[in-house]
């Protein structure tokens, strides 16, 4: 049985993505318009740091952790790389009209919420919460899939090395592989690391040395 005397604690519970709201450094690319401003000032009040800007820059500063930028025609044709790079800010687009261009801007951005105008102070808290939690998300997956990819790479790489110690030494595929391990051991490097070093010396010796043929010998 729920103690009564706790509830109120509970709803009084503050959940950590809304904590750490006021330890966000916010973009807000918007013309300086009553939309704009109503947009600076909410955010504001929820507890972020604030910076506006208009007409958008070609980059963005490593501290700032999310972005709402105004989709308006002024910007189709820039080139925001920002927004796509690996540790790019959540970005929160804000629309006043929909076609297919701005629909098409919107998913370049790689925008993880779309806020529509005008800007009313109701949704905006959780459009920034949500969107956060799939940023956060998206990089966390994005970060596992580098992991995995590598790991294959890896191991396709020392497949590889073995194959060419085998062939070039004559040796066990176990005895291959104890080669490549020591190898690792004496470098204080990986297996993998020492195998892709076989695979390129032998790729670049192929290249080097082409074979004969025998009967211009």
């Amino acid at each position: 049985m729920v103690d009564r005397a706790e509830q109120p604690r509970a709803l009084r519970a503050t959940p950590q993505q809304l904590k750490e709201l006021r330890t966000l450094t916010v973009a807000v690319i918007h013309p300086d318009d009553s939309d704009g401003r109503q947009l600076t000032q909410q955010l504001q009040r929820i507890g972020c740091k604030v910076q506006a800007f208009w007409p958008p820059m070609q980059t963005i500063g490593k501290d700032v952790d999310v972005v709402f930028i105004a989709v308006r025609p002024e910007i189709l044709n820039l080139n925001m790389e920002w927004a796509r790079e690996d540790d790019a800010p959540t970005v929160i687009a804000v629309v006043n009209y929909e076609n297919p261009t701005i629909v098409e801007v919107v998913l370049g951005l790689e925008a993880k919420a779309v806020l529509p105008s005008p800007v009313r102070s109701f949704g905006l808290l959780s459009s920034l919460v949500i969107a956060r939690e799939n940023h956060k998300v998206n990089r966390a997956l994005a970060r596992r899939l580098k992991k995995v990819e590598a790991k294959l790479l890896g191991v396709r790489h020392i497949a590889d090395a073995k194959a060419i110690l085998m062939k070039t030494h004559q040796v066990s595929e176990t005895e291959a592989y104890d080669m490549i391990r020591k190898q690792a051991m004496a470098k204080r490097t990986t297996t993998e690391e020492v195998a892709m070093a076989i695979v390129e010396a032998h790729e670049l010796l192929s290249i080097s040395l082409p074979s004969r043929n025998p009967r211009s010998a």
